[in-house]
């Protein structure tokens, strides 16, 4: 009967030690807990700038990941103070270098994930322009990141699962912290299918909702941090804040769904640096930097320890490192200063030559030689009927003389495909009223402004730091004209009535009812922008079946492709379009032209 009772208080004994065991396991608590700062360190929107070099323009610049590097340095090297060095996405475009390790120099280790295991990331978030690479380049990323990329409500359409990692736990002085990653779910209406085949992207709101309690239940979290690639302004593009899919809701998680302590924006290029109240009465602070590391976020956590209750304490507090405050990084440069010479190696590669200098400042008022030379290309290799496209930089310019690779970056900034549609001359019509109306204003006489700007709840002009400049109603990148066609732009008119199609510019007859191919970019093709859906009417399906193919290679491959062939090319506007009345665009063009650029 002794021995009974022995072995039975001894199970018990044994079972509470194992249970004790596995709570503080669970917890983290296999280390003594102690106070300490954890300062969290985020970059995003990066788009290439690894290197303190712009190899488009052929010069040093002041802001890069080689200036993040001594900030990182002097962070780790605080005694006592922990470090979290977190990228919350859109890497893999923007710069040659990285397009050369994307679709150039696919059999060496991509030049991202040699940086940033050198800089020792702890984890990322994947961008929309990361899945802009298509699937070889961030397939093959994931392999070669020494840190796990993160995008919950990316899932994988063959398992239900989470296609890349949903979140990741650190055990740091025995504490938990969680960083969860969302990406922005706007990728399948701005991307081709080809691009994301086999994934799904689920709204922000819903996959947090869901994995935050598995979170905290599975993990037992200290603290958790939000990565996403997303923005806060959930009204941008006509969303609401209920939308299920709104491609900008790092706002709206933080405020309905408790949990988080620190949400890291993303995607919007814009630095925030504020605390929200969610639903549960809690503080979160919403912490986002500018895109090419011109600005970093830097947040300061305090971890302390209340022995009583077994409970940590977090208190936050959010700041912002301008970029070009920061000296460069020496031993960062020599690291990695072969491959700044292989690129420059490849970016100086001469194509061709160019009789004159083109600008897409006049692409903002008129027809113009820079949007026109795209037309002539994208006509020539789909020969289809009408063009579309717009200027996708607001102040880019190629200069008269010799070409190179590096200027085909200017010439065009984005990895688009060139697809092949079917519309119909109604169609046609509308995309463009959609377009010009959000383009231009309605103009009641030389006085007004021909460009279409933002205005507040007092009618007054909306100026963004940021750009130096006044906000526009839609961005340049929308400004899409036509090729192929001759029409009239009548500023007078109501939005929606301002376009009159005349003729194909061949003399053609146009017909509205009438079906024609159109060569369009892979963004404006997916739905981005609108100008299809809100503007002439298709939805997913109706795009699918309007669709007739697809090149297989970027428009910039092909644009670099076809000056080689012509070796000297002379730039000129075909001036198949014109904004009337005149004398009122002219005016209203001069207008608006400081209100753009400054000057």
């Amino acid at each position: 009967m002794f021995e009974k009772r022995i072995a039975k208080h001894l199970t018990a004994a044994i079972a509470v030690l194992l249970v004790l065991t596995s709570t503080l396991w669970a917890r983290g608590l296999d280390e003594q807990p102690q106070d300490f700062v954890l300062k969290v360190i985020e970059t995003t929107d990066v788009h290439g700038a690894l290197l303190p070099y712009d190899f488009i323009n052929d010069k040093e610049t002041d802001t890069s990941l080689a200036q993040v590097a001594g900030l990182v340095k002097e962070a780790r090297a605080v005694d006592g103070q922990e470090v979290l060095l977190l990228d919350n996405g859109d890497i893999l475009q923007g710069q040659p270098i990285v397009y050369y390790s994307n679709f150039e120099a696919v059999n060496q280790t991509h030049i991202a994930a040699d940086v940033m295991n050198y800089l020792g990331y702890d984890a990322g978030s994947v961008g929309n322009h990361d899945v802009e690479a298509g699937h070889a380049a961030y397939d093959k990323l994931v392999g070669e990141f020494d840190f796990p990329w993160l995008a919950a409500n990316v899932v994988s359409t063959e398992t239900g699962r989470p296609y890349f990692e949903p979140y990741k736990t650190f055990r740091i002085n025995g504490a938990k912290v969680v960083v969860f990653g969302l990406c922005t779910p706007g990728v399948p209406t701005w991307l081709p299918e080809n691009l994301w085949e086999g994934l799904e992207f689920r709204g922000m709101v819903e996959t947090a909702q869901e994995w935050i309690p598995v979170i905290e239940r599975t993990e037992t979290p200290d603290l958790i941090i939000g990565l996403f690639h997303s923005g806060t302004d959930f009204t941008y593009s006509g969303y609401s804040k209920d939308d299920r899919l709104n491609p900008n809701a790092s706002q709206v998680v933080a405020e309905e769904v408790p949990g988080f302590d620190l949400i890291l924006t993303g995607h919007d290029h814009q630095t925030h640096n504020e605390f929200v109240t969610n639903t549960a009465g809690e503080q979160v602070l919403i912490l986002g930097a500018n895109d090419a590391a011109r600005t970093v976020g830097v947040a300061t956590v305090r971890m302390d320890y209340d022995e009583k209750t077994g409970v940590w304490k977090a208190s936050l507090t959010g700041g912002i490192v301008d970029g070009a405050d920061l000296p460069v990084d020496a031993e960062f440069v020599s690291r990695f200063s072969g491959a700044k010479t292989e690129v420059m190696e490849y970016v100086n590669k001469p194509i061709g030559r160019f009789t004159k200098s083109i600008s897409t400042r006049d692409s903002m008022f008129k027809d113009s030689a820079f949007v026109d030379l795209i037309h002539e290309i994208q006509l020539e290799l789909t020969d289809a009927d009408v063009s579309f496209a717009a200027p996708l930089s607001l102040d880019a310019q190629i200069n008269e003389g010799d070409i190179y690779v590096r200027d085909m970056f200017n010439l065009y900034k984005y990895e688009n495909l060139l697809y092949t549609m079917e519309l119909t001359g109604g169609q046609i019509d509308d995309f463009l009223e959609y377009s010009y109306g959000n383009w231009m204003d309605t103009m009641t006489g030389p006085q007004d402004q021909l460009i279409r700007f933002k205005k507040d709840d007092s009618g007054n002009l909306v100026f963004n730091e940021r750009y130096n400049s006044y906000d526009t109603v839609t961005r340049y990148y929308n400004y899409d004209s036509a090729a192929g066609i001759d029409y009239v732009v009548d500023v007078s008119a109501p939005e929606g009535d301002k376009v009159e199609i005349l003729r194909f510019s061949d003399g053609a007859p146009f017909s509205e009812s009438a079906a024609y191919e159109v060569a369009i970019n892979s963004y404006r093709a997916s739905g981005g922008g609108g100008h299809l859906t809100r503007g002439a009417g298709l939805d997913k399906e109706d795009i699918e079946s309007a669709t007739l193919g697809s090149t297989d290679k970027d428009l910039r491959y092909y644009l670099m492709k076809w000056i080689e062939n012509e070796r000297v090319v002379t730039p000129a506007a075909d001036d198949n379009w014109r904004v009337e009345p005149a004398e009122w665009a002219s005016a209203g063009a001069a207008a608006s032209y400081p209100m753009l650029y400054g000057e």
